[in-house]
């Protein structure tokens, strides 16, 4: 132990005196090194890299509590959009297995979906990423180093690897991109020891089996979704309401088909404690938090998709000076991505106010890289940024929600023109389409600016992404109405939307 200490000292004494002649002479070894090697982080990195500089990438993966780990690409790549997208995408082929039949398919029955063979495919596919990023890094000439890094000063990074090597760094300037991971409760005994996260699901290596998931994020929505679709007993649990921060009366019709589609809802209830079986199971004791009452079941695998905290308390932000939100953990930051100590800047989810979503951190990053070594001025826009839920029935929304639109201006001020739809695959396979809705609320007066534009049905984000266009120019209902729909589609529901939530009018769409 005495030896360690010396060695640490050693090495405490050399960073500094590193540091001090480093001050002396103003030479970095790079200049830019960016902590963390996701979405954000790389286009920031490769985007620099173009321009000729000299950039190096840090990038370690923590295990999950359970042990699982992953390669370079961030949360999107490994435990987020990509693998997501394709297990969703394996539950909507079960449904179009169910409505082939309908359209003259004879399919064999019983039809059987194979954990095994899904998961595999979808893992090889993401090392398959993992491998591009590398070989992306490595043909932009960015320096990629598998080590997780700390600040020892405004200049100077630690990389320590996965078997202990130490490396000193020194970058002009340094961008944190260290994204974050999901949260566990620290009040519910067993929940660390006995459940999963979002970080384990897409590489378990055997079917789940009967499911709980804790929370009504997109990611609790999504991961129950594709557990219901492939045909498991999937149950979600939640504690206030769905999408929180989205449109709340697009939140519901997602959990109504939802629950119309097999996935069953324990509303108003929070677990208690999670306890291992000797069969093997798990035994979940939750509280109904309008009656107080305790309610219980067994379930193979409880999931937990409560929230994500950012990657930051391991990066030693507090000697350096640079500013967190103690509550939330992210990194304080300027329009133009700057912490409160010059020449460091946080991208993505380890900043406070700024969207989790993957393609605002390529473009920040992107536009980051820009400002610093290109002479640009161009800030990233946050406003009108579209995403979509893929729950079973997707959800695309861009803009104001219908309630913040109401908060920012005044209920009186505007207008909502909506419908209910019914999408043509629906209907020869006899699909329910009751939640199947469009909602665009624009301002009452003048021109009608469209405000916000939600959206429901098959395809959702294809959909929402030519629209989110037209609002980030300024489209207008005038210019809706004055657009030509493509017939037969959902998308072009959207051009003919006429009846308005003031009129008080059935909104049921019933033909051209």
């Amino acid at each position: 132990m005495a030896a360690l200490c010396r060695w640490r000292h050693r090495f405490k004494r050399t960073c500094i005196l590193y540091s001090f002649v480093r001050n002396l002479s103003r030479k970095y070894d790079y200049d830019l090194v960016v902590i963390g090697g996701g979405s954000g982080g790389l286009a920031c990195s490769k985007e620099a890299a173009q321009l000729g500089k000299n950039v190096a990438v840090l990038d370690y993966v923590n295990p999950s509590p359970k042990g699982t780990k992953w390669g370079l690409g961030g949360t999107c790549v490994n435990v987020g959009c990509i693998p997501k997208k394709l297990m969703h995408q394996s539950a909507l082929l079960g449904v179009a297995v169910k409505d082939a039949q309908k359209f003259g398919w004879s399919i064999p029955s019983p039809v059987a979906h194979d954990w095994q063979a899904m998961a595999q495919a979808v893992q090889n596919y993401v090392r398959s990423l993992n491998w591009g990023h590398r070989v992306q890094l490595q043909d932009k000439k960015v320096k990629y180093l598998n080590l997780k890094g700390s600040f020892v000063d405004e200049h100077t990074i630690r990389g320590v690897s996965a078997s202990g090597k130490e490396t000193v760094l020194t970058a002009e300037n340094i961008v944190i991109a260290t994204g974050g991971r999901p949260r566990y409760p620290t009040n519910v005994p067993g929940a660390l020891e006995h459940g999963i996260s979002s970080d384990d699901i897409f590489w378990l290596k055997e079917s789940p089996g009967k499911t709980l998931v804790v929370g009504a994020s997109y990611v609790a929505l999504e991961c129950a979704g594709f557990l219901t679709g492939i045909g498991l007993d999937t149950s979600i649990m939640v504690r206030s309401i769905p999408l929180r921060g989205f449109d709340q009366q697009m939140a519901h019709l997602v959990t109504d088909y939802m629950e119309s589609y097999g996935t069953k809802f324990i509303w108003k209830c929070v677990p208690k404690k999670v306890e291992k079986l000797q069969t093997g199971g798990l035994r979940v004791t939750w509280m109904d938090l309008d009656t107080g009452r305790e309610d219980g079941d067994t379930f193979d695998t409880m999931l937990w998709a409560i929230g994500r905290a950012p990657e930051t308390k391991a990066l030693g932000l507090e000697k350096i000076g640079v500013v967190v939100n103690r509550e939330s953990g992210k990194v304080i930051v300027s329009a133009n991505d700057a912490t409160s100590v010059p020449h460091i800047y946080a991208l993505g989810d380890a900043s406070e106010d700024r969207p989790e979503l993957t393609p605002t951190a390529i473009k920040a990053g992107k536009l980051l890289a820009r400002r610093l070594f290109d002479k640009a001025s161009e800030l990233m826009n946050y406003d009108n940024v579209p995403t979509t839920v893929f729950t079973p029935l997707e959800y695309g929304c861009v803009g104001l929600s219908e309630e913040e639109a109401v908060r920012r201006h005044g209920e009186d001020n505007i207008e909502v023109f909506h419908a209910f739809y019914k999408p043509l695959e629906f209907t020869v396979a006899g699909r329910d389409s009751s939640q199947c809705y469009i909602k665009v609320v624009c301002l009452q007066d003048g021109d009608q600016r469209i405000l916000g534009l939600h959206f429901t049905g098959p395809s959702a984000g294809e959909v929402t992404q030519g629209f989110a266009l037209g609002i980030q120019c300024g489209a207008t209902y005038s210019h809706l109405m004055a657009t030509v729909g493509i017939h037969p589609t959902c998308a072009e529901e959207i051009t003919k939307l006429h009846i308005t939530k003031r009129s008080g009018l059935d909104a049921t769409v019933t033909g051209c």
